[in-house]
Formats: C-alpha cells, structure tokens, sequence
C-alpha cells in the first residue's frame, strides 16, 4: 500500500468596511482575510513530513465510552492497520451531526497517546469537527503509547481520519 497526502486548512472571510469608507462607495470596500491558508501536497513515506499509513472509520461509543488503539486500527476494506512505531501526521475528528451531546476525545487513561501533549483534550459538540495537522511532532505510537479516549453518552459516534509516518 502507498499514500499520499494532499492536505488543505482553508478559511477565508470577506469583510466589507464600514459605509463612512471612501473605498465603499467605490464599490472597493471587500476585505478578504485568508492569510493563514495552509497547503501541502504530495507527502508520501519519503517526505519531510513522512505518510505511510491511513486509517479512516466511523467510531461508536459503547454505553457512554470507546477508545481508540493506534496499533489496532481499521483501514481500507476492513484491512488492518498499525501505526505502531509511526507518528501520528494528520488527524481529522468529526463529531456525527446527530449526536445528542458533546463528545471528548483525550490521552487514553492506560497506554495514553499524547497526541497534543500529555493533558490534552477535546470536546466535540454535535457537528463540529477538527483537522490536525501535526508536522511530525507526535510522538511515536507503541505499547505504552498507544490509545485515545472517547467519552460521551450512549452509543453517540465519531468519524476519524488518522495518517501515520
């Protein structure tokens, strides 16, 4: 199996100044904010930035709780993937829209993955979502370093993306 990775962060905003501008009655008063765009195209096992593996699947809580082992991962065609000695490259969280509450992901509580550092934590509202992009600053998955947590109530679910290298 190869990869490659295109990724993309894109938000742009179009600001028209206030009606008191000169540029506005010019029918020149648009402000388009999209300097922190960011793209990278091509990453593949050789990059800088390495891309070897891909995980993307639908994760649903059991009775409020799941966890997520990055050495027992779910790939294309149900084959197996492991990131084991990997770091995690990109990770895309998406809380599915039909939630009914908030859902959190952190550092497992047994073999935690400190996938943002040693406390981190985020809390998913029905809907929301976040894309990572963590320029081959994770640490390497292993046996002590291995599971994310997911908490929340009932069988609620998540879709996640996870690319290692």
């Amino acid at each position: 199996m190869s990869v490659k990775v295109n990724y993309t962060s894109n938000l742009e905003v179009v600001e028209t100044l206030a009606t008191n501008v000169p540029a506005v009655a010019a029918g020149k008063g648009d402000v388009t904010h999209s300097l922190f765009n960011k793209s990278k195209a091509g990453l593949t096992g050789g990059s800088g930035q390495p891309c070897t593996q891909v995980a993307s699947f639908a994760k649903a809580l059991s009775a409020g709780s799941g966890t997520i082992d990055l050495t027992a991962l779910s790939g294309t065609n149900g084959a197996a993937v492991s990131l084991n000695g990997l770091k995690v490259q990109f990770a895309k969280f998406q809380a599915l829209a039909n939630n009914a509450n908030p859902i959190t992901l952190a550092k497992g509580a047994s073999n935690g993955y400190e996938l943002l550092g040693a406390g981190w934590s985020i809390t998913l509202q029905p809907g929301q979502e976040v894309l990572l992009d963590l320029n081959n600053a994770a640490p390497a998955v292993g046996g002590s370093a291995k599971t994310i947590d997911l908490s929340g109530t009932g069988t609620q679910g998540v879709n996640v993306e996870l690319v290692g290298g």
